[in-house]
């Protein structure tokens, strides 16, 4: 991923330069929440604090905590998994180039984990991301199973629904990082931005999605300009929400989670973090 200080500039023209990385900070560890501890059945793992744009984006893997597998007869290589928001990005990174240079590992999809994965799950990442069919974050980031809660909805609009899942991933499986995922040519933010214009009333459910996108709509430019500022911007908004949460906000307040926007290109195939 790389840093985007400014908004891209429509579908036909996107922007790809990679923006100045900033230090990422540590959070101190910390001990698991015991409410569904048993339904849960995961390990604890650590939030960690970000610094605003930072994202190292061809970093060497990191140091990862080893998921717990059954003992097979043969030795069997494992991965290790993020504990950290700053190795959750890293890994993302790493993954979203694997992706847009054909280079895919499709990690973590093999006899040994699956099993592993029928008593618990501790997900080092989750994504809200629009529904659109393009954008499916486990292939965008080259992960597997296990590796990443999604949480998808048209325009990644936040309904209760949505920010419920959100906070179960941060507080009952203590994910340390979350990524608002928005896209190039979003056909929610497109509709959005025709409504407004020309004041027509949709079918009442995707008005509704319309109506939570409308106070992002950047009115200072025109054309596919609009629309593609207006990503950007609904993607901040989202973040800011979800931010606003009191739980979750208590949650960034300690350093141990922390929440990025992001921006995913069809065009390049690269996400970009949005400041």
């Amino acid at each position: 991923m790389n840093s985007d200080a400014a908004p891209h500039r429509g579908d036909a023209a996107e922007a790809t330069a990679a923006g100045a990385d900033a230090p990422i900070s540590h959070a101190k560890p910390r001990g698991r929440r015991s409410l569904l501890r048993a339904a849960l059945a995961g390990t604890a793992v650590l939030g960690g604090g970000l610094a605003v744009g930072a994202f190292p984006a061809d970093a060497e893997p990191v140091s990862r905590s080893t998921r717990a597998t059954p003992k097979p007869s043969a030795p069997t290589p494992t991965r290790t998994r993020p504990g950290t928001a700053e190795e959750a990005l890293t890994e993302l990174s790493k993954g979203n180039r694997r992706w847009r240079t054909f280079h895919e590992q499709h990690p973590d999809e093999d006899a040994v984990v699956r099993k592993a994965l029928t008593t618990g799950q501790e997900p080092f990442a989750l994504i809200l991301g629009c529904i659109d069919s393009r954008v499916p974050p486990e292939l965008v980031f080259d992960q597997g199973l296990g590796d990443l809660m999604t949480v998808r909805s048209a325009g990644e609009v936040l309904d209760q629904s949505v920010l419920g899942s959100v906070k179960y991933g941060v507080l009952e499986l203590d994910i340390p990082l979350v990524v608002v995922l928005g896209h190039q040519s979003c056909g929610a933010v497109k509709a959005a931005v025709a409504a407004d214009q020309t004041g027509d009333r949709l079918p009442s459910g995707i008005q509704y999605i319309v109506d939570e996108i409308a106070p992002a709509i950047d009115h200072s430019v025109t054309g596919d300009a609009r629309v593609a500022a207006t990503i950007d911007a609904n993607v901040r908004l989202v973040r800011s929400k979800v931010a606003a949460d009191s739980d979750i906000a208590a949650k960034l307040k300690a350093g141990e989670v922390a929440i990025v926007g992001a921006r995913y290109d069809l065009t390049t195939q690269r996400v970009h973090l949005l400041k």
